[in-house]
């Protein structure tokens, strides 16, 4: 059965699309069969692969909101080599359209999800960068929650609510959550406050800080804006470099477990 991977914080700015993205990409190069989720009404997970949606008809809110199964709208791409469901301004309104369901509104996206687990070995899911029913619907979906945190100052601002969101979360709707991990982002050696918010990041989440860490980088800035993942932008960069290592990390630590 698939891991299905929520990517969080409601801090914007902290590079999570660029994660999603680039971990989807680098698992699918690593041989895996992945499904990436674009749960943000933005949709720049779908631009940052060049699915976009402007041309689809169906996306993630169709998928939730109506009668559509993952295969009737799941994009399959080959660079890089994953799935996407992608997303438009129209998931939007969803948020607002939820709260007229009395029960499992909060389950609508886990539904829809569970019935293709068996078929992927990760579903990856982008979330808004909020903390409304868009990001419950995600986290209930999810066994984990990937929280990158970006080494500026004020890092771990935001962080303590998400750390609250997930427990209420974990209370109320799915008790088998868990934190997969912390990864650092938008890292630069050069500076002493890099080194020193990756120490207290390290400090406070001890062992669920990943070894991995993704460097300031230019190309992964300009990549999304070509609708390419770093592997295809440019592989040989220090940002391809990280996310490689990131996905080797993620696979071998849901290999260990």
């Amino acid at each position: 059965m698939g891991k299905v991977i929520a990517v969080s914080n409601q801090k914007g700015g902290v590079g999570k699309t660029t994660t999603s993205i680039n971990l989807a990409a680098g698992l699918g190069y690593l041989g895996k069969k992945v499904l990436l989720v674009d749960f943000d009404p933005q949709g720049n997970a779908t631009q940052g692969v060049g699915a976009n949606a402007k041309g689809n008809k169906l996306s993630v809110y169709n998928l939730i909101m109506e009668e559509y199964e993952v295969e009737d709208i799941a994009k399959k791409l080959t660079s890089p080599p994953i799935d996407i469901i992608p997303a438009n301004i129209s998931l939007a309104g969803a948020d607002l359209q939820m709260v007229k369901f009395e029960v499992g509104k909060e389950e609508l996206l886990k539904k829809k999800l569970d019935k293709v687990k068996d078929y992927y070995d990760f579903i990856i899911i982008d979330c808004p960068p909020s903390l409304g029913l868009l990001n419950t619907n995600a986290m209930t979906a999810a066994d984990s929650v990937i929280i990158p945190v970006q080494c500026e100052y004020y890092a771990l601002e935001g962080v303590t609510q998400l750390l609250l969101t997930i427990r209420l979360v974990q209370q109320l709707f799915n008790r088998n959550l868990v934190i997969e991990g912390v990864l650092l982002t938008m890292y630069d050696a050069r500076t002493k406050l890099s080194v020193e918010v990756q120490q207290e990041v390290r400090k406070h989440f001890k062992d669920r800080v990943y070894h991995s860490y993704i460097p300031r980088n230019i190309k992964l800035s300009e990549a999304p804006s070509r609708g390419m993942s770093i592997f295809e932008y440019d592989v040989r960069c220090e940002g391809a470099k990280a996310y490689a290592a990131f996905a080797n990390e993620v696979v071998k630590m849901n290999k260990n477990r």
